[in-house]
């Protein structure tokens, strides 16, 4: 009885969470619908990693908009881009994925629906230019709180890979964040995080450096 009772909580906690995750999700949602993207703005799309920055201040670039969401997935940036594509932005930084793999949705589903993806802005906004960013590492080796994210490394890698293998047969640059973030033991570098998913500014600096080149351009 003891240990149903626990499963019973266990289970309600988590229904809990994700019920407010979905809410949060749909809040966002709703307010990024009401926010028009216009043909000079810089988008960045994805989850929780790229809705934690402050985009614009951290590029000085009052063009540049946020439309990460927490918790997020691939699957689901497919039923909130009509809004973003609508508005022709000029450009367009995405990274997503963490969250699919997390849950147990394989890499090739996430390239499959990150290739929906850049099919339907090249037809419906052909000149927004694209450009995906690599996954990060996550480290479960130095960190605790996120159990159900650590240990997906090799499925990252692999999602890379053909992340970098769809850019080049689209024409797309392809952004490789993993090589600097990664420590040498394959994990995110505790240098760069508190939680071992999530970043820290000092791991937003080095993902700066990375994308100014092409924000700029």
């Amino acid at each position: 009885m003891k240990r149903f009772s626990i499963l019973l909580l266990a289970a309600l906690f988590a229904c809990t969470a994700v019920c407010a995750q979905n809410e949060y999700n749909y809040q966002k949602r709703s307010l990024f619908d009401a926010l028009p993207i216009r043909s000079n703005d810089i988008v960045f799309l994805g989850d929780s990693i790229t809705d934690g920055c402050e985009w614009a201040e951290l590029l000085d670039n009052r063009h540049v908009k946020n439309r990460g969401i927490s918790a997020d997935r691939s699957g689901w940036l497919l039923e909130r881009i009509d809004s973003i594509i609508a508005g022709r932005p000029r450009k367009l930084f995405l990274m997503i994925g963490t969250n699919d793999l997390s849950v147990g949705i394989g890499p090739d589903e996430v390239a499959g629906n990150i290739r929906k993806l850049i099919v339907r802005f090249q037809k419906r906004s052909p000149q927004t230019k694209l450009y995906v960013q690599s996954i990060l590492p996550v480290n479960g080796a130095d960190f605790k709180k996120y159990r159900h994210h650590y240990g997906i490394n090799p499925q990252i890698i692999e999602t890379n890979r053909q992340l970098e293998a769809l850019c080049r047969e689209k024409g797309i640059v392809y952004i490789d964040l993993w090589s600097l973030l990664v420590d040498g033991k394959g994990n995110l570098d505790s240098r760069y995080t508190n939680d071992g998913l999530h970043l820290m500014a000092s791991g937003y600096e080095v993902w700066k450096k990375a994308v100014e080149k092409y924000v700029k351009k």
